[in-house]
């Protein structure tokens, strides 16, 4: 497959199209293709940290899975805060929430003691307008990073605050999240990830997880800011939502999600904005196509969602 590259900033996508781009082809074909790529693939992830696979004939779950299969067994749960249905083994929604909101830049499941190495997102059926998958390179914005915001960050860790309800409220339920209805399996898993959690009288769940806000990448050796702290602050929402939110929750202790400081303390909003600033100047975007697959290193790079019209419809899978 010949390569090409979309930059923006400080992050860039390579993009590998096959010999008879737009074919469906057969799951040999696909096989052989991506065998004799492959290589290749594994080398421009580490490097660039997103690669944009075009060409493959895939046109629905089955095939995106297989192609899935071929880079790493997929991940068979999603204990997210992200809306989505699964629509096959190992294979999602990329999201269920609304069209017309942005999804900020963020690394998949950075709160939790476990995360997915890699993401991949394919498309079936592109939007009228937007709805791209923006990606933010990791290692830029933290070298980029004020300094002394990066210090707060990098000492104090960041604690991720969820209020899961039982079934009715704002939010999601603790069932949604851990595709479970089983109390003993959801604290068997938040145990084994070092969570502190804590039922309510209305069998509610209240849970607290501190992590680093930085990592190093296990085969590059580099430092990457790896979290979802902005994210999960209510002034990631439009402010009509925020203040609606607040005025239902009571205080920011009760919102269904919240992050602070891994000592307790709040993060300041201008923090926060810059964040959020350092990865929208960083953000590199494409127009999607069908059979679009879109590869990512999940510690490298940030992802997130452009608001869109008309249907969309982008799987998602993980490894």
């Amino acid at each position: 497959m010949p390569i090409q590259v979309l930059t923006s900033g400080a992050t860039s996508i390579a993009v590998m199209e096959a010999a008879g781009s737009g074919e469906p082809g057969d799951g040999d074909e696909r096989a052989a293709r991506l065998s004799a790529v492959s290589a290749a693939v594994e080398e421009l992830l580490l490097y660039r940290g997103a690669v944009l696979l075009r060409g493959l004939g895939v046109r629905d779950a089955v095939g995106f899975h297989d192609v899935v299969s071929f880079f790493g067994r997929p991940f068979e749960e999603y204990r997210g805060n992200s809306p989505r249905q699964a629509v096959h083994d190992g294979v999602w929604t990329s999201t269920d929430y609304p069209a017309e909101y942005d999804i900020s830049l963020h690394n998949e499941l950075s709160q939790a003691a476990v995360w997915p190495a890699r993401l991949f997102f394919c498309c079936l059926e592109p939007p009228r307008t937007g709805g791209e998958t923006p990606v933010s390179d990791g290692r830029a914005m933290l070298a980029g990073m004020d300094p002394a915001v990066r210090a707060r960050f990098e000492e104090r860790g960041v604690a991720y605050l969820q209020n899961l309800h039982s079934g009715y409220g704002p939010g999601r339920s603790w069932q949604d999240t851990y595709e479970t209805d089983d109390p003993g399996k959801v604290e068997a898993y938040l145990r084994e990830s070092d969570a502190a959690f804590a039922w309510t009288e209305d069998e509610d769940l209240r849970i607290r997880q501190v992590r680093p806000a930085t990592r190093r990448h296990p085969v590059t050796g580099e430092e990457v800011w790896f979290n979802q702290a902005e994210q999960f602050d209510v002034s990631s929402l439009p402010a009509e939502h925020a203040g609606a939110l607040l005025a239902l929750a009571g205080s920011r202790e009760e919102l269904p999600q919240t992050a602070a400081f891994g000592d307790g303390s709040p993060i300041p909003e201008a923090d926060l904005e810059h964040v959020r600033e350092l990865a929208r100047r960083g953000e590199c975007s494409f127009r999607w196509q069908p059979g679009d697959i879109l590869a990512i290193d999940n510690m490298l790079v940030m992802h997130g969602r452009h608001a869109y019209t008309g249907h969309r419809k982008i799987l998602v899978a993980m490894t």
